[in-house]
């Protein structure tokens, strides 16, 4: 069994900032003040609930992570309570009722589609919540919808198949190699270490075995054989910040190409991440931008990027909408904004402050 998001050794690994400039977040401690009570609702989790046993390992930090945050809520003076997803969290939030629910809900039941039920039933009780809102969600939850989005917003994209029955037979002009991902998962579920197909007959392989194993359909992808990029944004009701690292891999998981398969989450050493220079960063940064607005994104997410320095060409290939959020520094997001001197204490008071603000108006 591994842990999605390894911790780190805060003391030992804070990454390193390279003299990059720190971004400044909008807090408003007065506005701070505005929030009493705050419900961190997260993923409630069984085995019986997923399918296979890696898809169930991707979620089995979430509890910690909950209490993690609400140790950090607590530092602002404010009363915090965690509350599971489950089929009483409704009844629950509107007894307890709180003024804010920090949203950590990534399946219910063990289905991520699921996830769109929470912000809709607290959209209907007029709870204020973070994270992405349903439209959101159904999008970051359907890596098919957001491909055909992105190419709409002329976002570039690998070249990619939808595939939903077994024996389909794969495009041939996809260009190899090519990954096979799961459609309707986040995170690396199902990425292996030998997820990189060098022929056609390879992926067909692994296409057919995903759809029997995880009963979803299937996305071929043109595999990017270039610099992963972990891109961050985070919308402080001001401005949306982008924060992005390049990771630097310790050894190519099939022996042939870098990039993060679900085996690597178990090793802190897998990768370290580097500062993105311009242009590139620049670049990027539009791009991500636009595309946080275009899939109705909301307050923060995580996209991931790989670069083809052949033809200075950034593909977005994932997008995850209510990424992992937490202290640790074992997660990509908290991670990455600390290369920019933006700390998780920093993230969340911002993130309240600005809901802070909207109490005030209400």
């Amino acid at each position: 069994m591994f842990n999605l998001f390894p911790k780190k050794d805060t003391a030992k690994e804070e990454p390193k900032t390279n003299g990059h400039n720190k971004i400044e977040l909008d807090i408003d401690k007065e506005a701070i003040k505005n929030i009493k009570f705050v419900t961190v609702a997260y993923s409630h989790i069984e085995r019986d609930m997923f399918p296979t046993q890696d898809a169930y390992d991707a979620e089995i930090e979430v509890e910690d992570r909950a209490k993690d945050v609400a140790e950090s809520i607590k530092k602002l003076g404010i009363e915090v309570k965690l509350t599971p997803g489950n089929q009483y969290l409704l009844t629950t939030l509107l007894v307890d009722k709180p003024d804010l629910v920090i949203n950590l809900v990534d399946t219910l039941k063990g289905k991520d589609s699921l996830q769109t039920s929470v912000p809709a039933s607290l959209e209907l009780s007029n709870i204020p919540y973070t994270g992405a809102g349903m439209e959101g969600l159904v999008i970051g939850n359907d890596r098919n919808l957001t491909k055909r989005l992105l190419v709409a917003y002329d976002i570039p994209t690998p070249a990619f198949q939808y595939v939903r029955r077994a024996g389909t037979a794969i495009q041939e002009d996809l260009g190899l190699p090519l990954i096979v991902k799961l459609c309707g998962s986040g995170g690396s579920v199902g990425i292996d270490n030998k997820a990189v197909k060098e022929t056609y007959k390879e992926a067909q392989r692994q296409v057919d075995k995903m759809l029997v194993a995880y009963k979803m359909p299937v996305i071929v992808e043109q595999f990017i054989d270039g610099p992963e990029i972990t891109v961050c944004v985070f919308d402080d009701g001001v401005k949306n910040h982008v924060f992005m690292g390049q990771k630097i891999f310790r050894k190519k998981p099939d022996g042939k190409h870098y990039f993060t398969s679900h085996e690597s989450y178990d090793d802190v050493r897998a990768y370290t991440y580097i500062h993105v220079e311009e242009p590139v960063q620049t670049k990027i940064s539009r791009l991500a931008i636009r595309a946080f607005n275009a899939l109705y994104h909301k307050d923060y997410a995580k996209f991931d990027i790989r670069y083809d320095e052949h033809t200075n060409t950034p593909y977005f290939t994932d997008s995850n909408p209510n990424t992992a959020f937490g202290p640790d520094l074992g997660l990509p997001f908290t991670e990455v904004a600390a290369m920019y001197h933006v700390s998780f204490d920093d993230l969340i008071a911002s993130m309240l402050s600005k809901y802070g603000k909207q109490l005030s108006k209400s």
